[in-house]
């Protein structure tokens, strides 16, 4: 049998962002976003899978799985990093996904994240989102604010996270990480009564339904900073998505509500770096000033676009302009860039003279 340790310290050591355990193949990392097969091991057996899964469970988490054949959970190994692993059935068989949690927190600069998240992590209130597809980053950029608010200001933070990735150290803050299945059983319900612990500031992993979204704004409306994550693109799309997942009749008031409450939206994607030396983040980035807030509340969404592209002055950019700059610049490809544009076509068209290679 494969040892998971080894395993495990194969992906530290290659900077892999995943690995991958699923029969009948041999063991896969996600490495710059790219699936490598590991050909130096031999494919991986419904049994290996099993003993794998076995080894990294506790008897009460695998009395969930059998009766619900999903588990999400985080382990631990001492002196290499934390894995997030999600574990599912496929054809009668486990499949393993383990994703690299590192033991430190990286901050702001050290990722070279925009400067201006300094600032919006410390504002008062408000609904602070951060957005991007799965594996973009966004845990990451998450961490790296609060930990910067936990150096700089004296805040009660409470985290509802599904499960606990990066793990804080109280310093200026005191923060409390509750998980869900141990801490809490839903998003909502802990949201609700996070609101009674005295927080100032609460962070919720991720905004997956319609419950949990109104409270988080109901929250924003009374004196808190909320900070949430949603798997969508770009600005203008985050907006909607919000506004859509309530009922028709409802929308004109969330519409009003989520303008006032709003205080940014940051959106983020990770490229390929030409230099092969790892990925980059682009990021377009949405402050809700006045004239934003108007356009959501009157629903022209579609407008925020060129908000972003005027506002340069007050930290904003379209992912678009970023793409643009990285590939002039020669951090990233034409053709990642264009792959990653919300408007492929207009972005080839402005990167046509630009010709960095693949």
């Amino acid at each position: 049998m494969i040892e998971v340790y080894e395993l495990l310290k194969l992906v530290v050591d290659n900077d892999a962002s995943d690995l991958h355990i699923k029969a009948p193949t041999a063991p896969v990392l996600r490495i710059n976003g790219d699936l490598i097969r590991q050909m130096q091991y031999p494919p991986i057996t419904p049994e290996d899978a099993e003993q794998i899964f076995t080894a990294i469970t506790t008897p009460h988490q695998q009395e969930i799985f059998a009766a619900e054949n999903e588990l999400d959970f985080v382990y631990s190994v001492t002196n290499l990093a934390r894995f997030r692993v999600n574990v599912l059935r496929q054809r009668g068989s486990l499949s393993l996904a383990f994703r690299v949690v590192p033991f430190a927190i990286r901050n702001i600069d050290e990722l070279k994240l925009p400067v201006i998240l300094k600032n919006l992590i410390i504002r008062p209130r408000g609904l602070l989102l951060v957005t991007g597809p799965t594996g973009s980053g966004k845990s990451t950029t998450q961490a790296a604010m609060i930990e910067h608010l936990n150096n700089c200001r004296r805040c009660n933070v409470i985290t509802i996270e599904d499960p606990i990735e990066y793990l804080f150290h109280d310093n200026e803050c005191i923060i409390s990480q509750r998980e869900l299945g141990g801490d809490t059983h839903s998003f909502a319900t802990a949201l609700k009564h996070a609101l009674r612990h005295d927080p100032n500031v609460i962070v919720i992993g991720e905004m997956r339904d319609l419950e949990t979204i109104s409270t988080a704004i109901a929250a924003a409306e009374t004196g808190h900073l909320v900070i949430g994550t949603l798997h969508t693109t770009d600005a203008p799309q985050t907006v909607d998505r919000l506004i859509d997942m309530f009922p028709p009749s409802q929308q004109q008031q969330i519409r009003l509500q989520l303008s006032q409450v709003l205080e940014a939206i940051i959106s983020q994607t990770l490229i390929p770096r030409l230099d092969n030396k790892g990925r980059v983040a682009a990021f377009e980035i949405l402050i809700a000033t006045n004239a934003a807030r108007n356009l959501i509340r009157e629903g022209k969404t579609f407008e925020l676009l060129t908000i972003m592209q005027l506002g340069k002055n007050e930290g904003m950019q379209t992912l678009d302009n970023e793409l643009t700059r990285l590939a002039k610049d020669g951090v990233i490809s034409t053709e990642n860039a264009v792959l990653k544009s919300s408007n492929p076509e207009r972005l080839r068209k402005t990167l046509c003279g630009v010709n960095r290679g693949t």
